[in-house]
């Protein structure tokens, strides 16, 4: 029989501990979310250093700047500076999280833009945007990683960096770093579940299975009691699954699984395009305009020590981008004057990028040991999938210890699909290492995505103008 979370908690804080976190890629627009999800953590997990590194210096210095603000509106003592080098952020760091972009969100809007101008729905992670992703992506990231190894080997490296499994797959085949991949879209489907059934995640058991944003719930179980079918029949219960209509429910009665968002990409192709090309934007080029105007207010703001106000700045920014998430693509609306009206403090939400993090990490130091939904190493989870590739599954994850949960096989509805885009990823890491145009084409042809051999060529010379 396990102690209560509050002797654990208890026997962990007698522990010595003065943890230093790095964050790769502190530069970026959801680093505010994570300075304020660390410190609300920094006392159980003894917490007391952020370190923020990015290439663009002025940009991680706003986020400083802001990330400071944040802790000391909430009254906290974590202390959140400005790397010099990597190696300085890096070096002597319990836990390290990456979240780079390489080229910036110019490059994913000329991504997204080449995407559609070639037929293909235009999406970062997925499709044309998700190969130019990976292919400018996995050299740095394995290079960065390298680094975390020998400064930090003891050190967990957390990666966010976009597409998350095929990332953290190429780190962890050529680094020694030890590294999970996280993902808030499972998260958030699992919390649309709960609020769906008016029950709490402890009511609530979820069987999930998949890739990084190719993945399925194929069993929901409340209080001990599979009510899969029941729910699968139910409209109310699955229009509450998606922030915008986004399949048709026939769809998921026919697959008998309940997908998350990013497999409208595969899904519905088409409707995707032409909500876009109707629109004559992509969510890349209107987060691009959102960011610039948050650059510059924050910038303001900060120079004249408003830190409160630059705090509103940002939340404001939250607000707008998230009410307005897949609307473009699922029904051809905008982010831009676009708002939130549910009036949610996004610090304080109960899913998302910074809480999936936290959670993660406050299992790994076993402070609270839980079940989440990582990308980790399959370990025979899922049957099909060779042991050493990365999967997207719920995972017992404790005190330096994550355990994959058997899976068994793949429904057969999704068991191609998911295969495929294995080969693909395998193939897309390759061709990245290599430099290789030829592999790159052939990751594309495997893509289902994509799927064609023709095309290729040219979506590659234009696409590699940003990799």
């Amino acid at each position: 029989m396990g102690f209560p979370f509050e002797k654990r908690l208890e026997g962990f804080m007698n522990k010595p501990m003065r943890r230093k976190v790095a964050f790769i890629g502190g530069g970026g627009v959801r680093t505010p979310l994570v300075v304020f999800g660390i410190h609300e953590a920094a006392a159980a997990s003894g917490i007391e250093e952020l370190v923020l590194f990015d290439p663009y210096a002025e940009r991680v210095r706003i986020m400083t700047e802001l990330g400071r603000a944040i802790v000391a509106q909430e009254g906290g003592t974590l202390r959140v500076r400005q790397a010099t080098s990597i190696e300085d952020a890096v070096e002597g760091a319990h836990f390290v999280m990456n979240s780079i972009r390489v080229g910036g969100i110019q490059a994913r809007a000329h991504d997204e833009k080449t995407s559609i101008e070639h037929g293909y729905p235009g999406q970062e992670t997925t499709g044309p945007g998700g190969v130019a992703m990976g292919l400018r992506t996995v050299r740095i990231a394995i290079e960065q990683a390298r680094v975390v190894a020998r400064l930090a080997p003891e050190a967990w490296l957390i990666n966010f960096t976009n597409p998350a499994g095929l990332i953290t797959q190429a780190i962890r085949h050529n680094s020694d770093a030890k590294v999970v991949g996280i993902c808030d879209t499972p998260t958030e489907m699992l919390h649309r579940i709960h609020t769906a059934l008016g029950a709490s995640s402890e009511e609530v058991s979820c069987e999930y299975v998949g890739l990084n944003h190719l993945g399925w719930i194929r069993k929901i179980s409340l209080r001990g009691e599979d009510i899969t079918a029941r729910l699968l029949q139910d409209d109310a219960f699955l229009a509450q699954l998606y922030s915008v209509p986004l399949f048709e429910h026939a769809l998921i009665r026919a697959l008998g699984l309940i997908p998350t968002e990013y497999l409208f990409f595969y899904y519905s192709r088409r409707r995707a395009l032409e909500n876009q090309q109707r629109q004559g934007s992509t969510r890349g080029a209107e987060v691009e305009q959102l960011n610039v105007k948050l650059i510059r207010a924050l910038k303001e703001q900060l120079t004249s020590s408003n830190g409160c106000g630059a705090i509103r700045t940002y939340v404001d920014y939250l607000n707008t981008r998230s009410g307005s998430y897949m609307k473009l693509e699922g029904s051809g609306g905008t982010a831009l004057g676009t708002a939130d009206s549910s009036g949610d403090d996004p610090f304080r939400a109960a899913s998302g990028y910074h809480r999936i993090a936290l959670d993660v990490m406050n299992a790994l130091t076993g402070v609270k040991p839980g079940r989440i939904v990582v990308n980790t190493t399959n370990a025979g989870a899922i049957d099909e999938i060779d042991s050493k590739d990365i999967v997207e599954v719920s995972s017992m994850i404790s005190e330096n210890s994550i355990v994959p949960e058997a899976c068994g096989t793949l429904p057969e509805a999704v068991r191609g699909l998911v295969l495929a885009v294995k080969a693909y990823e395998r193939v897309a890491i390759q061709a990245a290492i290599e430099d290789s145009e030829m592999l790159a084409r052939k990751a594309m042809l495997l893509y289902p995505a994509i799927g064609e051999w023709e095309p290729s060529k040219a979506l590659l010379e234009r696409l590699i103008v940003h990799c």
